[in-house]
């Protein structure tokens, strides 16, 4: 089906592929390129549609929204049309970010403004909550977690969205990541101009008290997002959330099931009607939301246990190998030591053995000759032959030679 765009046309519907209407023959091309296929919803700026760009291969879904203000009087429709091209002009800075829809084209057409902007496929949390019901804390922590940055980015190129409220909030389907939609009703903040009075705008319950005078602040974003939480919490509209007679939030008392209180002190902090008692940024509640640790609550690491318990366990070290245990050794014989050679040495021994004395003059000098210290006419005996035999062993132990 194509929708035809003439708000003055009757019957809009048009069968697929027609180019012009064939109630009131207006063209169903914008720009030849992008063709409605729908009705998305209508605000007090104008209408949304579904639509396809039929300039690309494969026609992807785009948003086609047209300016058509329900308000009257000159200067309203002025008015008007200059937030309308405003909204385009801040979406060509903002949609950079992957939380905010792209801007694809701005644009008139027979007497009409357009943009064209992209689609993000998915449900807002408006209908969201009437399809499941109140939301858990936990959800409402992930939604700060998910928009609290998109915030601040915003708010960091000196805009303000002014309309935070569940309508504005898409859950894309493919993964469930959330978007901030509507920039129609966002403002330009350049150096004091943000405490200047402006025009009164947003949705009635989700603005903030400075708002509702013209006074549009960062932290007003800040406070519609703090109701947005509680009414997605509770599943009431805020009115019912907030006691006049006193001037206070009334929702916790209201929650079917307590919350903790950390989450509920921020929540109360960004519902502040005094702005100096509010959170000023986004970052400052990041800050917040994040979990607080105590030092007795961090895991200690485990530690081995010793086998005997009076023991208490080492790091275990590098051992070095022992070194090898020599063989034993079969014990030597201590020679006298006469200061001469092997053979004068084992003479002296000879001598001791047998008991005959060495004369003084045939004890071994220092570089003295050897002297013959076999006796020269008696017989060995057996036990001659065996301290000689014993004696060449223990010579050739010791090398046999002189040092």
């Amino acid at each position: 089906m194509t929708y035809c765009l003439n708000p003055n046309c009757s019957n809009p519907q048009n069968p697929s592929g027609t180019n012009f209407c064939v109630t009131c023959g207006t063209a169903l091309l914008l720009k030849q390129r992008y063709r409605a296929l729908k009705p998305l919803g209508q605000g007090g700026f104008g209408k949304t549609f579904l639509a396809t760009d039929e300039d690309k291969p494969s026609h992807p879904p785009c948003v086609i929204k047209q300016f058509l203000p329900q308000a009257q009087g000159t200067s309203t429709l002025q008015k008007a049309a200059e937030l309308f091209e405003r909204e385009a002009i801040r979406l060509d800075e903002l949609g950079k970010h992957p939380q905010i829809p792209d801007l694809l084209a701005y644009f008139s057409q027979d007497g009409q403004q357009y943009l064209v902007q992209e689609f993000i496929e998915g449900q807002d949390l408006a209908k969201e909550l009437a399809n499941q019901g109140s939301f858990k804390e936990g959800q409402v922590e992930s939604l700060l977690h998910n928009l609290l940055p998109v915030l601040q980015f915003v708010h960091e190129h000196q805009v303000i969205h002014r309309d935070i409220k569940p309508e504005n909030i898409i859950r894309r389907k493919k993964d469930n990541q959330l978007f901030i939609v509507d920039f129609g009703a966002a403002k330009a903040v350049t150096g004091a101009g943000s405490c200047q009075t402006g025009t009164v705008i947003g949705s009635m319950g989700f603005v903030a008290p400075e708002q509702t005078m013209g006074k549009a602040l960062f932290a007003s974003d800040i406070y519609s997002l703090g109701v947005t939480s509680i009414h997605l919490l509770t599943g009431l509209h805020p009115f019912d959330l907030f006691d006049p007679t006193q001037g206070v939030w009334v929702w916790r008392k209201i929650l079917k099931k307590p919350i903790s209180n950390d989450l509920a002190a921020i929540l109360d902090k960004m519902l502040q009607s005094a702005v100096n008692l509010r959170y000023q940024s986004a970052t400052e509640i990041l800050k917040d939301l994040q979990p607080k640790v105590s030092p007795n609550s961090l895991k200690q690491p485990k530690l081995m246990t010793p086998v005997n318990p009076q023991i208490s366990p080492k790091p275990a070290q590098q051992q070095k190998p022992a070194p090898p245990t020599p063989s034993p050794r079969k014990p030597q014989p201590t020679l006298p030591s006469y200061g001469g050679s092997i053979d004068e040495e084992l003479a002296a021994l000879k001598s001791e053995i047998l008991g005959i004395p060495t004369p003084k003059n045939q004890m071994p000098q220092p570089g003295s000759q050897k002297p013959n210290l076999s006796p020269p006419t008696k017989p060995k005996s057996a036990i001659d032959k065996d301290i000689d035999r014993e004696l060449e062993e223990l010579k050739s132990q010791f090398g046999g030679g002189n040092y």
